[in-house]
């Protein structure tokens, strides 16, 4: 499904187990949950086939403001850097997966919050822009 011939924005919201991840176009500033995929694999697929021209990522923050330093996260971010040409921008994920949980109410759909918290830090991002 792409949404826009070019210059689209994709915003990851990466997890042991899932990533969450949403969509935007710059000229509409609006962030949309897309979908989650399970590895950097599926990551490097979707940046190809919905053709982004710039990724958003989520960086676990711990809420002191230092960095989380998580290894697997590292590793990741790393991996993905090195895998693909297309620019990376690590934003602030504090409290986003708290913001998803509010919107999604008693719904305990955790893929579905992974999406709405990729889309929130994006939101976050082009709002700034």
């Amino acid at each position: 499904m792409n949404l826009a011939a070019e210059n689209q924005y994709l915003g990851v919201d990466w997890g042991e187990k899932r990533i969450g991840l949403a969509l935007a176009e710059p000229e509409t500033k609006m962030a949309l949950p897309f979908k989650t995929v399970n590895s950097l694999k599926d990551l490097l697929s979707v940046i190809i086939e919905e053709e982004i021209a710039l990724i958003i990522i989520g960086v676990p923050i711990k809420m002191a403001g230092e960095a989380a330093n998580n290894p697997l996260f590292l590793n990741f971010l790393q991996e993905l850097k090195a895998k693909t040409s297309v620019p990376v921008v690590e934003i602030d994920e504090r409290l986003s997966s708290k913001a998803a949980d509010a919107l999604i109410g008693d719904r305990r759909d955790k893929a579905g919050r992974d999406e709405i918290a990729a889309s929130i830090f994006l939101q976050t991002y082009l709002d700034r822009i």
